[in-house]
């Protein structure tokens, strides 16, 4: 007859007062993995070690499988452990922090130091002096363990993964935001510098400032300042957290050359209004001019428009930049006839700009409107309005240059500073025209709008 679940001693031992799991390693495989796999449950109860088990169980034959296949090299295989062990480090030292008394923290401890044990592998000879030696490379992995999942060291992108996964950007931050950890992982591999948080002072942030035109190939500050501030936003998560002391990031920035007036990105001239406007144009081109220049929306806003976004008389733009929401924005009675030809005989989720579907090519990271802003470049051109300077990268008026000819005008119509900013989601303060705007508020936005007139 046998033996009752609760009584099974498969794959277990007692070390100490506490279970653990113990899997014998194949012969073949021993210089690779030691004589035996183990790992402990941190539990003193039978039952709730064999419910437990099997994780482990299934998590040891994966290694060894692993570790049968003739093209997975040592390097490999190091990697692939340390990638398991630095995830196991995580659980463990989460747990350790909650751990309530001595006696929970010590089972956390004994999990802690048998999983090193397991990692360090048998000694592969003895010292004169008695003590065992092992395999450099596991005793290193070992003991980078032990000093994580005890909180002595903390990899930089420890908490990353976790920090990404609570932060609402869109994917192109998100992007970012991997890149600057790269690069910070890239400069500390470099100069010698241990990647951990703990080791990563006010000094180094200087250091590592200092060298990242180097690492990124680009010396302009608005990239430069791109990477910094995703680290220095994410060194606040952590200090918020108390897993670093301080935002060894606040404050460095590259300082962007002086700019005289003359060099600064301008609105459109009533005179390059008229040539874009009258010029041979297509038709969703035109539409997207006029919409930009009576609404002052920012391009991919207005190409990702649906049907749905275009009733009642307004416009729901999508969040742009940091808007924590979709913004109204009444449509200008010279934009109806668009809007009205676009929506024609469409459903709801419709685009009222099929022309430009946005990238194909899948996790592209481009805004939809990355082909309508280069065929407005060429068009721009073709009619002869462009203001190029020596020195820089973009010419001084763009579609951007819409908006800022938009805001311009409403303003010498004499429309209220907070009226412009809610219409176009400009940052302001306790003003916001959003989904729920109704009454004067909504009212007054329409003036706004409408006080702007084409200059055909």
């Amino acid at each position: 007859m046998p033996a009752p679940s609760s009584a099974d001693t498969r794959y277990l031992e007692v070390h100490g007062s506490k279970w653990r799991v113990v899997f014998n390693v194949p012969r073949q495989l021993q210089g690779k993995l030691g004589t035996k796999l183990k790992r402990s449950l941190g539990t003193d109860s039978l039952s709730e070690a064999n419910r437990l088990k099997w994780d482990v169980v299934a998590e040891f034959r994966a290694t060894i499988d692993q570790a049968r296949r003739p093209n997975v090299s040592k390097e490999a295989a190091l990697a692939s452990a340390r990638v398991k062990a630095m995830e196991e480090a995580r659980r463990l030292s989460q747990q350790r922090v909650v751990a309530f008394g001595t006696e929970q923290r010590g089972r956390v401890d004994d999990a802690i130091e048998d999983y090193a044990e397991a990692l360090a592998g048998d000694p592969v000879e003895v010292g004169d002096n008695g003590h065992p030696i092992h395999e450099p490379e596991r005793d290193a992995l070992a003991m980078e363990f032990l000093a994580v999942a005890k909180g002595k060291r903390t990899p930089v992108d420890f908490e990353h993964a976790k920090y990404m996964s609570m932060s609402q950007v869109k994917a192109r931050t998100a992007a970012d935001d991997k890149r600057a950890i790269k690069y910070l992982k890239d400069w500390c591999k470099a100069n010698g510098v241990p990647p951990y948080l703990q080791a990563i002072s006010k000094r180094e942030a200087v250091r590592f400032c200092d060298d990242l035109p180097g690492l990124v190939g680009k010396t302009d500050p608005a990239t430069l300042n791109k990477y910094i501030g995703r680290l220095s936003v994410y060194w606040g998560w952590l200090e918020r957290r108390h897993v670093v002391d301080t935002n060894i990031w606040q404050g460095r920035r590259f300082k962007k050359p002086l700019q005289i007036t003359d060099d600064k990105e301008r609105p459109f001239t009533n005179e390059e209004m008229r040539k874009l406007l009258m010029g041979p144009a297509t038709q969703a081109m035109h539409d997207v001019m006029r919409i930009g220049a009576l609404t002052g929306a920012r391009l991919d806003a207005i190409v990702c428009l649906k049907v749905k976004d275009c009733q009642n008389d307004t416009f729901t733009f999508k969040p742009q930049k940091k808007e924590p929401g979709s913004r109204l924005c009444p449509i200008h009675p010279d934009l109806a006839a668009i809007i009205a030809r676009r929506s024609e005989g469409k459903q709801d989720m419709d685009d009222i700009f099929p022309e430009w579907p946005g990238p194909k090519k899948p996790g592209s990271l481009r805004e939809r409107s990355f082909k309508t802003s280069n065929q407005f470049t060429d068009y721009r051109r073709d009619v002869g309005v462009d203001d190029q300077r020596e020195g820089k990268r973009r010419s001084l008026v763009n579609f951007h240059s819409f908006r800022r000819w938009f805001i311009t005008k409403a303003e010498q119509a004499g429309q209220p500073e907070s009226i412009i900013a809610a219409v176009v989601g400009q940052k302001r303060s306790g003003i916001t025209l959003g989904l729920y705007s109704a009454g004067p508020l909504l009212e007054q936005a329409r003036q706004c709008v409408e006080a702007v007139k084409l200059p055909i």
